[in-house]
């Protein structure tokens, strides 16, 4: 029921505008206005603080499906979740009060700020700094890569606390978009998701009150690769998304456009490349939702359950297999494929970025390799 609801909310509201929210590169407001209207822009948010309460599953689903109509439009629901997730793990309960109300009503987004210009893979070796003072903590500092930077109200910003402790002396910090001394740059020319604004995020003196720091001092880069454990898993559902949207309209395709007298999806070369494709896609979608399974009962308290081999496993199997169908996708329609008359090239484009961001697919072997189950 969720599936279908979503489908059929996205198709009605949302893929009418994907072309051109990709050819004007603007914030895609129409699907916001639809999300927020549908109470599915922060799905994940607890009943406790005005949200949905959806568990990991369900919030899979909701993005998977925007996904499969635009990319840049199911970044809403997937980066609501990556900038509130540190408040919901780790924030007091003020601070949960203050931030996630609004992100429920809809009347506010959240961006996640952990990469900064020399600080990607390497995410320890960030350089900005909250410097504690009486009451507030003063940030310095400049985060890039920051999705929906400019749109988004509330910001999770790591930052060192204690320079001599590495990543124990990181800490994370909510950040407001009207906060004195924040300021953001120009939006990324992307190769895709142009939909979804990428900008660097400034802090001059940004002074925050202490009440804002999300959990202790010293535990920011804890915080935020428990996160990140849980997100990834939405990654993997943006790539699966964008995936069945290439693999339905190659589907489509090949049963209407003729050659040699027949349909070309009666040759057993376009045959074999349409089965490989489900199939792919069908193995990531088992591991998506295996992992995030786990990241639910995680989230309810129990075992770890290796949570980070499979929510990297899925990130990365998944995002490799988008990029592979939706290559074939285009090869399927020839060169009408790659025209932005039809909207395979765009989603070619956009199954780029899920192996690149939320930690790249070579990072994630890392990790994986690291994690043995």
């Amino acid at each position: 029921m969720l599936r279908d609801s979503v489908r059929a909310l996205a198709e009605a509201k949302i893929a009418p505008f994907a072309a051109e929210v990709d050819e004007e590169g603007r914030f895609p407001q129409e699907a916001l206005d639809a999300l927020v209207a549908n109470d599915l822009h922060a799905v994940h948010v607890p009943e406790a603080y005005g949200g949905a309460g959806a568990d990991a599953l369900s919030t899979v689903i909701v993005i998977e499906e925007i996904a499969r109509v635009c990319a840049s439009s199911s970044l809403i629901p997937a980066v609501n979740k990556l900038g509130s997730l540190p408040v919901v793990l780790s924030g007091s309960e003020e601070l949960k009060k203050s931030c996630l109300s609004p992100l429920a009503k809809g009347d506010a987004m959240f961006s996640y700020c952990l990469s900064e210009p020399d600080a990607g893979s390497d995410a320890g070796g960030m350089k900005t700094t909250a410097v504690r003072d009486g009451d507030t903590y003063v940030l310095n500092g400049v985060k890039r890569w920051i999705t929906n930077a400019g749109i988004s109200d509330y910001y999770t910003v790591m930052a060192v606390t204690d320079p001599t402790q590495r990543t124990k002396g990181i800490s994370a910090f909510v950040v407001e978009k009207g906060d004195e001394g924040v300021s953001f740059g120009a939006p990324e020319k992307k190769l895709g998701i142009k939909g979804s604004p990428t900008r660097e995020v400034y802090l001059d003196n940004v002074r925050v009150p202490a009440a804002r720091i999300i959990g202790e001092e010293g535990t920011g880069f804890a915080t935020a690769m428990k996160t990140l454990d849980h997100t990834r898993v939405t990654i993997a559902a943006q790539a699966l998304g964008i995936a069945q949207g290439a693999l339905d309209y190659a589907k489509g395709y090949v049963q209407e456009r003729k050659q040699f007298g027949k349909p070309i999806g009666d040759f057993q070369g376009v045959q074999f490349m349409l089965a490989d494709m489900a199939m792919k896609l069908e193995a990531a979608r088992q591991l998506t939702y295996a992992a995030a399974a786990r990241s639910e009962r995680v989230s309810l308290g129990g075992p770890h359950e290796d949570l980070t081999f499979f929510g990297a496993a899925a990130k990365c199997y998944a995002s490799d297999a988008a990029m592979e169908i939706t290559t074939d996708a285009v090869q399927l329609l020839g060169g009408y494929g790659y025209t932005r008359d039809y909207p395979l090239e765009r989603m070619m484009r956009d199954a780029k970025i899920t192996q690149i961001y939320e930690g790249t697919n070579q990072i994630q072997r890392i990790v994986m390799a690291r994690n043995l189950p």
